[in-house]
């Protein structure tokens, strides 16, 4: 399992963001055509964030180990397993895994942050006695109701799921949300997000009410 530390994500993107709520839908779904139910109560699931900031993987390994722990697994933060120094050494990586007991990991890796600005036009009635009046009719109307922009940000993410044991890709995941106000809520809408799908696949049980 190669874990790159390059990423198109800063913690200032994060926590900066748009106070908008955030929103998050998942746009690609793939499993693996033999894979079987995980059964992962009570075992270790480390969570890893590729990024090349510290300080923002660790934020968010710790709530998407939080996020796993909430439904059933124990979750691991992949920082108090792995090194920074280790984190481009497969073979290392491995070894780490294995000697903590780590029985599935789930990665996500930020892959585009963009910006979509929308116009929201202002009230129109064609025809009005604003637009027959002359200029200075329209010229006050329109500015009583101007249209205007809006600027959503756009974060792409991609969330894998690996079970160890047979060290096999089961489950791949593309998603993205809108406006992320957050680090730990964005997180968990990811997590929620990639569950629900796991769920539907049927890789995992649904979360006890």
């Amino acid at each position: 399992m190669r874990i790159s530390s390059r990423s198109v994500l800063t913690a200032t993107v994060l926590l900066t963001l748009s106070s908008c709520v955030a929103s998050t839908k998942l746009i690609s779904s793939w499993k693996a055509p033999d894979a079987q139910p995980l059964n992962m109560r009570g075992q270790k699931v480390a969570a890893i964030v590729v990024s090349n900031n510290q300080s923002m993987s660790r934020g968010a390994e710790v709530s998407l180990a939080r996020a796993i722990s909430a439904r059933g697994a124990v979750g691991v933060p992949g920082y108090g397993i792995i090194p920074q120094e280790e984190l481009g050494d497969a073979a290392k990586v491995q070894t780490r895994l294995e000697s903590a007991g780590i029985a599935a990991v789930v990665i996500m890796r930020p892959v585009s942050k963009e910006k979509q600005v929308n116009y929201v036009p202002g009230a129109s009635y064609w025809g009005g006695p604003m637009y027959g009046g002359g200029f200075y009719g329209y010229y006050g109307y329109g500015y009583a109701s101007p249209g205007y922009l809006t600027t959503d940000t756009i974060i792409t993410v991609e969330t894998l799921v690996y079970d160890l044991k047979p060290n096999k890709l089961v489950w791949a995941g593309m998603s993205q949300t809108f406006n992320p106000s957050h680090l730990d809520t964005f997180i968990t809408e990811l997590a929620a997000a990639a569950a629900a799908e796991l769920e539907r696949q049927g890789l995992i049980r649904p979360q006890e009410k």
